[in-house]
């Protein structure tokens, strides 16, 4: 076949398909959109001219309304106080870290379904509660809010948690107000006792539980014992707790009255409180008086332990008091008579007595005849045929010795006593022994 020929072929069968596809699309004509073909053989269609949405005549059939249009058609209708108070108290700002008041709505064996005013419920877990104090359906309980919403969609809510925040919150406030509250003791460690406030730990120093000291902290275990907050630290969870200024407290009331009403000379009842080396604090039931060393007895006392013992009761003087400080000076050896008062009938000169050396030096002996009345042996008195340097020679102290009194001087209280008197002056037999 030439190449004419098969040029004509291709030709025809393209007129044959077209005649088909003519035939076949006749029944939809009038949806085929009219087409026209200008000279150039170039498509042209009959579709409406675009529109320019940018352009600002487009909307110039269309209505403008200002904001003083608005406000001026605006309604003004007025609400009762009542139902703006309804309205605004169902509107609640929730976060997470807060305690809340829920009520209980649900409970399942594993969780307890609490409405907090929240879009959703909140669960917290049965294990929270004893057994014996579930909440029953309807019952308001605070709660801790611990998460928005958990992994599973959840709002997760904590019991305990919102209790130990409530504890805290009462700290807090005891501490603010001064409140007295009831704590128990739970042991002992150094320097003082743990106690249980609520279920939160507080220290109360061994100084602190009473005005006394403490010999047997032992005894206050498993006990209850009033305290009062005295230092709280909410960063580091500290609390520390005193019994001690509840008695001081209740003990400055009586302090003011025996303040107002203490005289010098009084004779008052008192404890003894505690024992230095300088004297004895008593305790005259709301403020301490001194009773010093050496108003304890007219005689010599080393020690204030050997007159008196802790805890006892004794009956002493006011001998002093100083209101501008407060300090009152006590007195034990005022109760009782002056030892020299008699001491020229008890002791006359020329008489044998017996005392106890309390004191040596290097010229003489000491010797006490009674609480408060003492005598000198003076080495030159001691022995009538040796020369004696220092009484130590001759005598220990705490000796009993029997000696003669010499002399007494009542306005110095002074006894001068002689051991040697009492043996024959060995002068007076000289001559006989001794004839010329």
């Amino acid at each position: 076949m030439t190449q004419k020929e098969t040029s004509e072929l291709v030709v025809e069968e393209m007129d044959v398909v077209n005649t088909a596809e003519v035939s076949d699309n006749s029944a939809n004509a009038e949806d085929v959109p009219v087409v026209a073909i200008n000279e150039e053989n170039e498509i042209e269609d009959n579709l409406p001219p675009a529109v320019d949405y940018l352009d600002p005549t487009l909307f110039k059939d269309i209505r403008t309304i200002t904001k003083a249009d608005l406000d001026s058609s605006v309604k003004q209708t007025e609400v009762s106080e009542n139902i703006q108070d309804q309205y605004l108290g169902s509107i609640s700002e929730i976060s997470e870290n807060q305690v809340l008041t829920g009520r209980v709505i649900g409970m399942n064996e594993k969780d307890i379904l609490i409405d907090i005013g929240f879009k959703s419920e909140g669960l917290i877990d049965r294990s929270e509660f004893l057994q014996n104090a579930l909440p029953q359906i309807g019952d308001k309980i605070e709660v801790y809010l611990e998460y928005l919403e958990d992994r599973n969609g959840n709002l997760v809510l904590s019991k305990e948690k919102a209790d130990f925040m409530r504890r805290w919150r009462d700290i807090r406030e005891f501490y603010e107000k001064e409140i007295i509250f009831t704590c128990k003791i739970l042991r002992r460690i150094k320097g003082g006792m743990i106690v249980d406030i609520d279920g939160l730990q507080g220290f109360l120093p061994g100084s602190q539980i009473d005005v006394r000291p403490i010999k047997d902290f032992d005894q206050y275990l498993d006990q209850d014992l009033e305290v009062r907050v005295v230092k709280l630290n909410e960063a580091r969870k500290n609390i520390v707790v005193s019994h001690k200024v509840i008695i001081e407290d209740s003990l400055k009331e009586k302090r003011e009255e025996l303040l107002a009403d203490i005289e010098i000379g009084q004779i008052m009842d008192g404890r003894v409180k505690n024992i230095t080396d300088f004297g004895v604090f008593i305790d005259l039931g709301g403020i301490d008086g001194l009773l010093h060393i050496t108003d304890l007895s007219w005689g010599r006392v080393n020690h204030p332990s050997e007159v008196v013992e802790l805890d006892e009761t004794l009956s002493v003087k006011i001998i002093d008091y100083d209101q501008e400080k407060q300090r009152v000076s006590l007195g034990l050896k005022q109760l009782m008579p002056h030892p020299w008062e008699n001491v020229e009938e008890n002791y006359p000169i020329g008489s044998n007595v017996n005392g106890k050396i309390v004191s040596l030096t290097n010229y003489g002996a000491f010797v006490e005849l009674e609480a408060g009345v003492e005598g000198l042996i003076h080495v030159s008195e001691m022995s009538w045929t040796r020369h004696i340097k220092n009484a130590s020679e001759i005598y220990s102290i705490g000796d009993e010795i029997k000696a003669g009194v010499l002399a007494i001087d009542t306005d110095d209280r002074k006894i001068s006593l002689g051991v040697k008197q009492l043996e024959p002056d060995p002068w007076d037999e000289i001559e006989e022994k001794f004839m010329v």
